[in-house]
């Protein structure tokens, strides 16, 4: 017996002590690990600005005609980069009140101003977060010995917002115009003078709701098997095929789909993806459903050195899509009042109305929208988009007055309801929740109001889902197991009592 417990004694304490050695060594290698990761963009170095596209606005050079040497293009992209690449230090070192970075891109000279100016913000407590979305550069002189290059930078459309302690004070948007000369040091080109000539304010004009005419009845789609990951390896084309056919037979007209930010590659857009996007339309055409494309999913970010990268992803997916027969309109972004709290309603607005003026400006001819979670928020921006969507998952017996209410606030502009619908949950983690029936006899009633009121309409969503990704709705249980019951067809692929009123007709 005794010696029995000394083998369990020396057991434990051999385990005991692997997990010690295991932790201790995890931990060196989280450190190791942090030690190795690259820099935060605020403090981000010469070499490696060099490796990270974080600042891409779109540049427009002048045909060459400068005094002195002739131009090659090579030289010219780089002193592109490194302009954008000052700009970019600049700016963070304004919203940081540091000066990292500065010495690689500014001359000695040139880095007294900047110096002199983070030095009275930081004593005033003011902090500025702004960005550049065009530059339409001209070089002007390229020395014989390719050390000096003078341009002239017109119509640089500049944001800015400038913060007093903490406190917003201004916001402004203006085209300036300035002279640049850049010196080569150490193999980079450095600015040595940066003088704006002249600004004025900016507004970026858009023709918002002038024809938009909304009467569609739809859905919100994801495939039953990849819900939120519709464009990743489980793409087919047969599926998408399938369902379309099935939405089509019950009477509806449109679709809902959704283009997640990160996945496709941010400013970067994968070919990939693009291409499965491209052929989800083709799809859709041959079942003679229009779509409504819903852009910046899982996007939650909105700071203002995002802005350019932004643009540029919007811009790869709108070119590519603004003249196929399938798209019907643009959806900037899923319930984006929802960051509100997390983000600030001032820059989630104002991210909107840069978005929306860039997106309508990119693809004139088809609507735009912004996809509210609740009929509260559906006012905002409303000028700047050509029909109001809201989200309804509240009290049916509101939803006439809500919509009434809606419409005598807007009465310029179409108003759509874009997703609704009823979780047929009833389980351990909700024994009081709604029934198959219940579901059913909600969908029934909606459809009457929608029809009485002729609510353009999307419900949300075709199939019960068997997985959820947390990050859609988290890990609790109760949440994920209630969203994954919201279609009309269940997991085993059978029509659900909910699915005889899936459309008005």
């Amino acid at each position: 017996m005794r010696t029995m417990n000394k083998n369990l004694l020396r057991s434990v304490l051999i385990i005991s002590y692997m997990i010690i050695i295991a932790i201790i060594i995890g931990g060196i290698s989280s450190l190791f690990g942090y030690l190795n990761t690259g820099a935060d963009r605020a403090s981000i170095l010469h070499t490696e600005i060099q490796k990270i596209d974080q600042y891409i606005p779109e540049v427009i050079w002048a045909p060459l005609q400068n005094e002195g040497r002739p131009m090659d293009e090579q030289t010219l992209k780089r002193i592109e980069n490194n302009y954008l690449d000052a700009w970019y230090v600049k700016q963070v070192a304004y919203k940081t009140n540091t000066t990292n970075g500065i010495e690689d891109y500014y001359t000695e000279n040139a880095r007294k101003n900047l110096y002199n100016t983070i030095a009275y913000n930081t004593k005033e407590g003011v902090t500025t977060e702004a960005t550049t979305l065009a530059h339409h550069p001209t070089l002007e002189f390229f020395s014989e010995d390719g050390q000096l290059a003078v341009i002239t930078d017109t119509n640089v459309v500049e944001y800015k917002r400038i913060y007093k302690d903490n406190i917003l004070v201004l916001e402004t948007t203006e085209v300036a115009t300035y002279t640049i000369a850049l010196l080569l040091e150490d193999g980079f080109w450095r600015i040595r003078h940066m003088i704006k000539d002249s600004h004025e304010p900016y507004i970026e004009t858009a023709n918002f709701g002038e024809t938009t005419e909304v009467s569609f009845k739809g859905i919100n789609y994801y495939p039953q098997a990849t819900p939120w990951d519709m464009f990743g390896v489980g793409f087919d084309p047969e599926i998408l095929a399938k369902d379309f056919k099935i939405i089509k037979d019950a009477g509806l007209e449109s679709i809902r789909i959704f283009v997640p930010y990160s996945d496709f590659g941010k400013a970067h857009v994968a070919i990939g993806k693009l291409e499965k996007l491209e052929q989800t339309l083709d799809i859709a055409l041959q079942y003679d459903l229009k779509v409504m494309v819903t852009l910046f999913d899982f996007y939650g970010d909105y700071s203002v050195l995002d802005w350019t990268l932004n643009r540029r992803h919007a811009e790869t997916i709108i070119t590519t899509l603004k003249d196929h027969a399938a798209l019907y309109a643009w959806d900037i972004k899923n319930e984006p009042n929802l960051d509100f709290e997390s983000r600030g309603k001032q820059q989630v607005t104002a991210w909107l109305q840069m978005m929306t003026s860039f997106v309508k400006k990119t693809d004139p001819k088809h609507p735009l929208t912004i996809g509210w979670s609740n009929a509260e928020s559906a006012a905002i921006l409303k000028d700047q988009v050509d029909f109001v969507s809201f989200h309804f998952y509240e009290d049916i017996n509101i939803l006439e007055e809500t919509y009434t209410s809606l419409k005598k606030q807007i009465p310029e502009k179409p108003i759509v309801l874009s997703e609704f619908g009823m979780s047929s949950y009833r389980g351990i983690w909700n024994p009081f929740g709604n029934s198959e029936k219940d579901q059913a006899a909600y969908h029934k009633e909606m459809q009457g109001i929608i029809t009485k009121n002729k609510i353009p309409s999307m419900s949300w969503t075709l199939y019960d889902f068997v997985e959820i990704p947390k990050e859609v709705i988290g890990r609790l249980p109760w949440q994920k197991n209630n969203q994954k019951q919201f279609g009309f067809i269940d997991q085993k692929g059978d029509e659900k009592a909910a699915f005889k009123y899936i459309s008005n007709e």
